[in-house]
């Protein structure tokens, strides 16, 4: 479900909906078999790298500015995000239909959701309390816009919009691309 509307929605709300959604997925995988299963790790694979590259550029630098604590915090995401791409690689390799694919995928999938709710209960509360309304919402827009940049190729089991779309080519690559993107 693509998010349109950034009035009064802070970064912390539009990166809980985009954490519902990669749960959602999540749930999809254990339900597909073949192509359908493919082109769904391809579309989680895009929005992941999507999302945690505009939390990189957008969100971990408000949350350094806040002092050290904001710093550790990050610090830590970042090291959960690192172990995270080592897995998605090898799960890159392995491919959905893969020899141990599902086994993997399942520790990717619990370390990806202890990540979301680590950034939920010890990141957002720091950018809740520090950041005022006005910059939250003008991170939204930022993170939206990092949104749009992904190319498209829409799946039916993956969410609605540009993010959910980028599904070309190995996760780090994809990072790469948004990044410049962003940089841009």
């Amino acid at each position: 479900m693509a998010n349109t509307s950034t009035k009064n929605e802070s970064a912390t709300q539009f990166l809980r909906e985009q954490h519902d959604q990669v749960k959602s997925m999540f749930a999809q995988m254990s339900e597909l078999q073949g192509e359908a299963r493919t082109q769904l790790f391809d579309c989680l694979r895009g929005f992941l790298a999507v999302h945690e590259t505009a939390e990189e550029e957008i969100v971990h630098p408000a949350a350094r500015k806040t002092g050290s604590k904001g710093e550790a915090v990050v610090k830590a995401r970042l090291e959960e995000e690192d172990e995270a791409k080592t897995v998605l690689s090898e799960l890159e390799k392995i491919g959905p239909g893969g020899t141990d694919f599902d086994e993997k995928f399942a520790k990717f999938k619990t370390a990806v959701e202890d990540h979301a709710r680590a950034e939920e209960q010890e990141l957002f509360p720091i950018l809740e309390s520090e950041l005022d309304a006005e910059t939250l919402e003008a991170m939204t827009k930022k993170l939206q816009t990092a949104e749009k940049m992904a190319p498209t190729h829409p799946h039916p089991h993956g969410p609605e919009g540009a993010l959910g779309n980028l599904v070309i080519g190995p996760f780090v690559a994809m990072v790469d691309k948004v990044r410049d993107a962003l940089k841009g």
